[in-house]
C-alpha cells in the first residue's frame, strides 16, 4: 500500500517517512498541500497522512480533493488541538482518524496496518463477485462467464460438473457473490472428506444426547446457511443413507437435527458439485436417480486445462504476478511453449502448484525456465511426463521443445540465407532473441549454410 505524508514540519514528515517505510510500505513524503495534491494526481495511493495547518492548501482542502479523487483513500489528519473545530471538519470531509501533536509514529503505523487489512478484505470482496477472479479469454471460458451470469440472478439449484482442479468452488462463489443472496452466508461442505458416520451430523446438526459424546446442541451447515448459499461439493461421494435425508431437505425445505424430533425450516439455495457423471452413477446404482434430477435444474460444466486454448499464458501470468511478491519474475518464450504442449491432468490447481514451485526453485533468478517448472520434488519424484506422439520418444518435454525449436531456426536460416534480421521477423522475435538461441544451440553462420537462393541482404544483417 502506497502512503502520502504531507506536513511542513520536516522532523515529523521524515522520521514518520523512515518508520512507515521500515513497517514495509512504500511511502511519500511532502512539504505542503499542493505538492500533496500534485502526488495524488500523479499516483494513487492508498493512506494519506496530513497536517491540518499548512500553509498554502491546509490539509482540509487536500483531505476535501483527495476523497473526490480517490473515495476509499484512508485518511488521518495531524491536529495540534483535538477540540479545534476543524477536526470536526475533517471527520465531515471523510477523515478516518485525527491525532494529536505530539503522538508516537507507532500510533500510525498501527493505523496503516488497519488500513492495508481493510483493503486487503475490500479487494477480496469486490474479487469474489468480479469475474477476475477467473482468468481466461478462450471460448470455453467465454461461455462459462456468461452462463454464471445469466444463473446467478435466478435462486435455482445449481449441477456443478468439473474434473478435479478445474475451480468449481470459485465459480460456486462467484454464482452466490452475484445472486440476490449475496448479503447472506455462502457454506461448503466437501462431503468426500467426512466418513458415513459424520456427514450426516455436519450437514443437519445434533441436539445434546443424540449419539454418545454429543454435548450441546449443534446447528448443521443448512441451518448455518440460512438465508444464503450451501455448496455440496464432491456430492458424487455422498452416502446413498444421507442422499435420501438431503433429498427431502430439498423437498421440503426444513432439515431435523440427529436426536432432534421438530423440523427447522431453512432458506437455502443449494450449489452442488461433482467430478464424476452422475447420470453414469445413476446408471450403475451408486446415486439416487431422485436426487439427481432435484439438483440438476441448471447443469453447469466446467472444461479442462487442455480445453482451454490460449488460457495457459494469461494464467501463468496472474499466478506469477500472486506469487512472485513483486519480485519482477517473469517466464522464459521457450517455458511457456513447453507449458502449454503439456496435457495438465490436475488442470488449473495443478498448473498454480506448478508456479509456486517454480519460484521456489529459481533461487535468485528471474527468469522461470523449463527446469524450474518440471524439475522432480523429493525421493523417487518424477516431472509430468509430456503427450508425446505414439513411438519409443521418451524424453522429456523440454528436450523435445528445445529440439524442435533448434531445426526450426536453422530452417529458418537457410531459407533466408544466413540473414538473421530476416529470420528474426519470420520466427516473431527480436534479433537479440534470435542472437541468444543461436548462442544456445550452437548454431552459427557457417552452420546455417546457404541451401535455397539468396535474398537481398541489409549490411545490418551480417
Amino acid at each position: 500500500m502506497r502512503i502520502l505524508i504531507a506536513d511542513d514540519e520536516k522532523g515529523i514528515r521524515l522520521t514518520l517517512r523512515d518508520d512507515l517505510a521500515d513497517a514495509g510500505f512504500e511511502v511519500i513524503a511532502v512539504a505542503d498541500g499542493e505538492a500533496a495534491w500534485n502526488e495524488l494526481q500523479r499516483k494513487p495511493c492508498g493512506m494519506l497522512v496530513s497536517d491540518i495547518v499548512m500553509p498554502g492548501m491546509d490539509g482540509l482542502q487536500l483531505l476535501e480533493k483527495a476523497k473526490k479523487l480517490y473515495p476509499s483513500i484512508f485518511a488521518v489528519m495531524i491536529t495540534g488541538n483535538t477540540s479545534d473545530e476543524r477536526n470536526k471538519r475533517a471527520v465531515e470531509l471523510g477523515a478516518n482518524y485525527y491525532i494529536e501533536k505530539p503522538f508516537d509514529n507507532n500510533q500510525v503505523v498501527l493505523l496503516a496496518r488497519e488500513a492495508r487489512q481493510k483493503f486487503e478484505l475490500q479487494r477480496k470482496a469486490e474479487e469474489q463477485k468480479s469475474f477476475q477472479s477467473l482468468v481466461g479469454s478462450s471460448e470455453a471460458m467465454k461461455q462459462v462467464f456468461q452462463l454464471i451470469e445469466n444463473i446467478a440472478e435466478s435462486d435455482f439449484d445449481v449441477l456443478i460438473t468439473g474434473a478435479n482442479g478445474t475451480g468449481k468452488e470459485q465459480v460456486a462463489r462467484l454464482i452466490h457473490a452475484n445472486s440476490p443472496r449475496a448479503d447472506g452466508p455462502f457454506i461448503p461442505v466437501h462431503c468426500g472428506t467426512y466418513a458415513e458416520t459424520l456427514i450426516e451430523d455436519e450437514l443437519f446438526g445434533h441436539e445434546e444426547g443424540a449419539y454418545t459424546g454429543a454435548s450441546g446442541s449443534r446447528a448443521g451447515r443448512f441451518q448455518r446457511a440460512n438465508r444464503g448459499s450451501v455448496f455440496l461439493d464432491d456430492i458424487d461421494d455422498m452416502p446413498l443413507p444421507t442422499q435420501v435425508k438431503l433429498l427431502r431437505v430439498l423437498q421440503e425445505k426444513e432439515v431435523e437435527k440427529l436426536g432432534g424430533t421438530r423440523p427447522i425450516p431453512v432458506d437455502v439455495r443449494v450449489i452442488a458439485a461433482t467430478k464424476e457423471d452422475l447420470g453414469k452413477l445413476v446408471a450403475a446404482g451408486k446415486f439416487r436417480e431422485d436426487l439427481y434430477y432435484r439438483l440438476n435444474v441448471i447443469p453447469l460444466r466446467l472444461p479442462n486445462l487442455q480445453e482451454r486454448y490460449g488460457d495457459i499464458p494469461l494464467l501463468l501470468e496472474h499466478f506469477v504476478a500472486k506469487y512472485g511478491g513483486n519480485k519482477g519474475y517473469r517466464i522464459d518464450e521457450d517455458c511457456i511453449a513447453a507449458l502449454e504442449a503439456y496435457d495438465w491432468p490436475g488442470n488449473v490447481r495443478e498448473l498454480e502448484n506448478a508456479v509456486k514451485r517454480a519460484i521456489a526453485l529459481s533461487g535468485k533468478e528471474k527468469i522461470l525456465k523449463a527446469e524450474h517448472f518440471l524439475r522432480p520434488v523429493g525421493p523417487g519424484a518424477k516431472p509430468p511426463v509430456p503427450a508425446l506422439t505414439p513411438g519409443d520418444d521418451l524424453r522429456e518435454l523440454k528436450d523435445v521443445v528445445e529440439a524442435s525449436e533448434e531445426a526450426h531456426i536453422r530452417q529458418i536460416l537457410q531459407h533466408t540465407a544466413g540473414a538473421k534480421g530476416d529470420a528474426a521477423s519470420i520466427l516473431g522475435i527480436s534479433r537479440k532473441n534470435l542472437w541468444e538461441k543461436m548462442k544456445k544451440y550452437g548454431i552459427d553462420d557457417s552452420s546455417a549454410s546457404v541451401r535455397l537462393p539468396p535474398v537481398s541482404m541489409n549490411e545490418d544483417d551480417e
